[in-house]
């Protein structure tokens, strides 16, 4: 009731005394509080739902066809009939009463009455500002691949469906050949773990696109800088080619990229890495130097494999004598084939105690000689010849202990009589020295 209400039927007084009859009316006549001033009392208001608002309600019931949401109004709101058959069936079965939920007013008022909401509606609402927020942050989520179309793939944010084009994919995972179809390419991916960033957001469109390449450009940074302070020259680890240059290949380990030099991949002479490697093949790779300043990794491949060329050469020692072809002759030697495939140097001062001016002045090609093996050098996998010093007193004495020691193993080695008579080699005595 209010102040008209309370003055019907009783006089007016002079103005000068209406406020103080007004006040005494007050007294003699209380009005029944309303339900509004009720709340107001309290510190509470009734919050009318608007259509579009997303709340945060407490599940109140929960029925085989609805389920009803205390949203603060003076009545529940509803999820029922198709918005409750959006909701995926895990979700669904999880909830309890009084478990707080997001919802979406749908309908502030059906002809019943009911205020209409939908879960499903408002997850979606928010996992739109999530990705609009991950957009402008530049943050990288992970995710996986559940699908794919002939333009790229199919990656989950939340309850949104992301595409990432062929062109954000990252080279890992593109084919070394374009002769697979989009199915043959994508298929095999699905089910596999994917790291994203958010590159465009469009609502309205309900268009969602993703990035590996940039979420993968983010990451190798970071763990770059902590692979680094890990990393040690001689350190084996296994990597994916992640490129191809003309000067070598680029292998991702642990999320960071290192090179491995043109000249590190084979020990075969090879003119580009395609030769050998191909992008996204396994590769182990040794470690070959740190530079953390400039935050590069050398990496080699061709040091974990066995060197053709010292298989070649481990027969051969320092200080031996060996026979030798000549080759062909330069300005500052002459070049000697030791067995079909492995040439030695003799350097033009190792040809004779004479000075020799050229090469040709001593030996020419086709020459047979006695040469000493005076240097063996793994690194630039060469073999240093020398002539003059076959008769050197300076190897006289390791002459002798190769000799003797060719002598001792021929004397071990079982003759066609010892082995008809079963004799046993370490019967038979050493030569005498």
């Amino acid at each position: 009731m209010d102040h008209s209400d309370a003055l019907i039927g009783q006089r007016v007084e002079p103005e000068n005394n209406q406020e103080q009859e007004s006040q005494s009316s007050e007294r003699s006549a209380p009005e029944s509080p309303s339900m509004e001033s009720l709340l107001e009392e309290q510190g509470l208001s009734l919050d009318f739902p608007t259509q579009g608002e997303i709340r945060s309600g407490f599940i109140a019931t929960i029925r085989e066809n609805e389920i009803l949401v205390s949203i603060g109004t003076k009545s529940e709101g509803v999820i029922s009939g198709r918005e409750l058959e959006a909701i995926p069936s895990d979700e669904r079965s999880a909830f309890v009463v009084g478990q707080e939920i997001p919802v979406f007013v749908v309908a502030p008022e059906d002809a019943n009455g009911n205020v209409v909401l939908s879960y499903v509606r408002a997850r979606e609402e928010q996992d739109w500002e999530v990705v609009e927020r991950l957009r402008q942050s530049g943050e990288t989520i992970d995710s996986k691949i559940v699908g794919f179309n002939k333009g790229g793939l199919i990656v989950p944010v939340g309850g949104l469906r992301g595409f990432v084009p062929a062109s954000q994919i990252s080279l890992v995972r593109r084919p070394a050949t374009n002769t697979e179809t989009p199915e043959e390419r994508y298929k095999k991916l699905i089910g596999e773990p994917m790291r994203v960033r958010v590159i465009e957001v469009d609502r309205e469109r309900r268009r969602l696109i993703l990035s590996e390449r940039q979420a993968l450009q983010e990451t190798r940074e970071s763990l770059k800088d902590r692979l680094l302070d890990e990393l040690h020259e001689g350190t084996v680890r296994t990597g994916r080619v992640t490129s191809l240059a003309d000067f070598g290949a680029f292998v991702n380990i642990e999320g960071a990229d290192g090179l491995v030099h043109l000249s590190e991949i084979s020990w075969d002479r090879i003119q580009h890495p395609n030769e050998v490697l191909k992008v996204g093949q396994e590769v182990q790779v040794k470690v070959i130097s740190v530079d953390r300043d400039r935050k590069r990794i050398g990496l080699s491949i061709r040091q974990l494999q066995e060197d053709p060329w010292m298989q070649k050469v481990g027969h051969l020692k320092e200080g031996m004598l060996i026979e030798g072809k000549i080759t062909h002759l330069t300005k500052f030697g002459a070049f000697a084939r030791l067995d079909e495939d492995l040439e030695g140097l003799i350097h033009v001062s190792e040809l004779s105690e004479q000075r020799v001016g050229h090469p040709k002045e001593v030996v020419k090609e086709g020459d047979t000689l006695t040469l000493r093996i005076i240097k063996i050098d793994p690194e630039r996998r060469r073999i240093g010849l020398s002539r003059r010093k076959v008769d050197s007193p300076a190897y006289a004495d390791l002459d002798w202990k190769m000799a003797l020691a060719d002598e001792v193993e021929k004397a071990h080695e079982p003759g066609e009589d010892q082995e008809e008579a079963g004799v046993d080699e370490s019967e038979t005595p050493a030569p005498e020295a």
